[in-house]
C-alpha cells in the first residue's frame, strides 16, 4: 500500500514515460518496405502451454508457402525460445531481456500463446508478454478480421495495442483508505495513427462504413478524446461513413440478424477491442479459429486470440489443441509481407479444411486428429489448389 505523497509520485512517473512515448511517436518514421528488404526474417516463438505445439503447424505451412523464398535466401525463419512462463518468472521479466534483443532482430514475429499469472497467483507480478511485446515494439494496431459468409459476416476490427486500459496494467497501485487505483491512457498520436489505418483499410479495400466504438458518454476525459480524434480522421475520407457506436451496445448489435450485416470496419480502444473482437470470433467458430496481426511501423507479430491453455498441457491434451487460430494468423502474415497468392492459396485451404470438407476434425482430445496431422492436411489441400 502507497501512502498519499508515493501515490502522487507513482502518478508523476506514469505521465513523464507517456511523454517520452509520445515524442517518440512523433520522431518515428514510415512503415517498413518488406520488398527492399535483401532478406525477411520470421521469428518463430512457440510460447508456452499449447502455443509451441500450434505455432510449429503454422510454421510448417508457412515454411511449405515460402519454400523458394528461403531457399533463395530471401526469407529467414528463426526460432526463439524463452517466452515461457517459468523463464519468465525465473527473470522476473514480461519478457526477459536476452528474448526481447532476439524478437527486435527480426522484422515479423511468428507468436504462440503466453501465460499471463491472474490476481490467483502467488508468484512475482509479471505483466502480459503481449502487452509488454506490443509496447517494446510499437506494435500499435491489433487487427482482427472475422468472416462468415452464410450469415453476411465480414467485419475488420481495428483494436488500439499501446494505450487505453492496458498501457499501464501492471503499475495500477494501492493507496491509503483501501482505494486501489489503475490507468487508462489515450494520446491524440496514438489514437491519430490507429483511426488512419482503419480508414486506409476501408478505403483500400472497398468498405464504406467505420464503426468508432467507445463509451466516450460515460469515460469523457480519454473516450471522448479516442471519438474526437476519429472522427477528425474521418473528415479526410468523404466517402466513408463514420459512426459512433457505444462498447455496450455494439456487443448487443453484433448478435442482431439483421443489424450485424451492416458492420463492416471497427475502430476501438484496447480493452473493448478485446472484449468485442472475442464475441465476434465466436460467430466464425470461436477464438480457436481466430488469427490476428500486431502492426507497427517497424515490426510487426503474428498470434491467436486465445490463451494458452495450461489445462490442455496438464491433461495431456496439447498434441490435440486446435492450430486453425495460428493458420489463420499465418494468411495475415502471408499478406502483411506482400505475398497475396500464397495467403489467397492458404485461406482457401483453411475454408475447405474447416468448412467445406472438414475430413479431419480437431476436438482438443484424443477423439479428433492431432495439431500436426489437421496441419499436414492443411498443406495437402494447397498442393491439390
Amino acid at each position: 500500500m502507497l501512502s498519499n505523497e508515493q501515490a502522487r509520485q507513482k502518478m508523476d512517473d506514469i505521465l513523464d514515460r507517456q511523454k517520452k512515448r509520445v515524442a517518440a511517436m512523433r520522431a518515428q518514421g514510415d512503415f517498413v518496405d518488406y520488398a527492399t528488404l535483401d532478406k525477411l526474417i520470421i521469428g518463430v516463438c512457440g510460447g508456452d502451454g499449447i502455443g509451441p505445439v500450434i505455432t510449429k503447424v503454422s510454421e510448417d505451412v508457412l515454411r511449405f508457402l515460402l519454400a523458394d523464398d528461403v531457399k533463395a535466401g530471401k526469407v529467414e525463419f528463426r526460432t526463439i525460445d524463452g517466452l515461457t512462463i517459468e523463464n519468465r518468472i525465473a527473470t522476473g521479466q514480461a519478457i526477459p531481456a536476452d528474448v526481447l534483443a532476439e524478437l527486435k532482430a527480426c522484422h515479423i514475429v511468428l507468436k504462440g500463446p503466453t501465460t499471463t499469472p491472474d490476481s490467483s497467483y502467488t508468484g512475482p507480478n509479471i505483466e502480459s508478454a503481449n502487452v509488454a511485446m506490443r509496447r517494446e515494439l510499437d506494435l500499435f494496431a491489433n487487427v482482427r478480421p472475422v468472416k462468415v459468409p452464410a450469415q453476411g459476416i465480414d467485419w475488420t476490427f481495428f483494436r488500439e495495442n499501446t494505450e487505453g486500459a492496458y498501457a499501464v496494467g501492471s503499475l495500477g497501485f494501492e493507496a491509503e483508505d483501501g482505494i486501489s487505483v489503475d490507468f487508462t491512457i489515450t494520446t491524440t498520436d496514438g489514437t491519430r495513427r490507429i483511426a488512419k489505418l482503419a480508414f486506409e483499410y476501408a478505403k483500400n479495400n472497398g468498405k464504406t462504413h467505420v464503426a468508432i466504438v467507445t463509451k466516450a458518454n460515460v469515460i469523457k476525459a480519454t473516450d471522448g478524446k479516442f471519438l474526437s480524434v476519429c472522427g477528425e480522421v474521418a473528415e479526410d475520407y468523404p466517402g466513408i461513413t463514420a459512426e459512433s457506436w457505444y462498447a455496450d451496445i455494439m456487443t448487443a448489435k453484433l448478435v442482431d440478424e439483421k443489424r450485424r450485416r451492416d458492420f463492416q470496419v471497427m475502430v476501438l480502444p484496447n480493452l473493448y477491442g478485446d472484449i468485442i473482437t472475442d464475441e465476434a470470433a465466436e460467430f466464425q467458430g470461436g477464438v480457436g479459429t481466430a488469427g490476428s496481426a500486431n502492426i507497427g511501423k517497424r515490426y510487426a507479430m503474428f498470434e491467436a486470440i486465445h490463451g494458452s491453455a495450461p489445462r490442455m498441457v496438464a491433461e495431456g491434451r496439447d498434441i490435440y489443441a486446435d492450430p486453425c487460430s495460428m493458420l489463420r494468423a499465418g494468411v495475415l502474415l502471408l499478406r502483411h509481407i506482400g505475398k497475396m497468392a500464397e495467403a489467397a492459396r492458404m485461406e482457401r485451404a483453411l475454408d475447405i479444411c474447416m468448412f467445406d470438407e472438414k475430413k479431419l476434425a480437431v476436438t482438443g482430445r484424443d477423439t479428433g486428429a492431432t495439431s500436426a496431422a489437421f496441419g499436414q492436411y492443411v498443406m495437402d489441400t494447397i498442393a491439390a489448389l
